[in-house]
């Protein structure tokens, strides 16, 4: 049988409503937070208030850390540079506790539909891309880019 299809989502100029909807209508069983700060200003998006929502929901929760941005991508992307937080990233993921986070974030979504979240609208702009193309170099499942839609002003 083989592995559902991966999706991410981020939560930049959204709700967390709109994020459980689109993940409830997309058919997600488990969110694999890739923050390396499971905090957030937006209401509803720091780790304890998101893992409640996600459980009324019928969704699991998972946070895996080391697959987080260290700070200075982070930085990097916040000032327009998101080519220096891949290679920031790239250098990162070279560290056994990003390199086991990996491992188990490809155990668990060859069997359960599972979704990458982080805060960045734009995957092309966040490391989360970078880590759905390393977890399908492994598995070879298809990766779908979820996005609320935005209001029309």
């Amino acid at each position: 049988m083989p592995a559902p299809e991966l999706l991410t989502i981020g939560y930049e100029g959204t709700t967390s409503a709109e994020v459980l909807a689109l993940l409830r209508e997309s058919g997600v069983k488990l969110l694999i937070d890739v923050r390396a700060v499971a905090a957030s200003r937006k209401p509803g998006f720091s780790k304890t208030k998101l893992a409640a929502g996600l459980q009324e929901a019928g969704i699991g929760y998972l946070h895996l850390q080391g697959l987080g941005t260290p700070k200075e991508g982070r930085q990097a992307v916040r000032s327009g540079q998101p080519r220096k937080m891949e290679a920031i990233y790239t250098e990162h993921m070279k560290s056994d506790r990003a390199q086991a986070e990996l491992a188990h974030a490809i155990e668990r979504v060859r069997i359960e539909r599972s979704c990458l979240l982080c805060f960045e609208r734009d995957h092309n702009t966040c490391h989360r891309r970078l880590v759905a193309e390393a977890i399908i170099a492994v598995t070879g499942q298809p990766v779908r880019h979820l996005a609320v839609p935005q209001a029309v002003i």
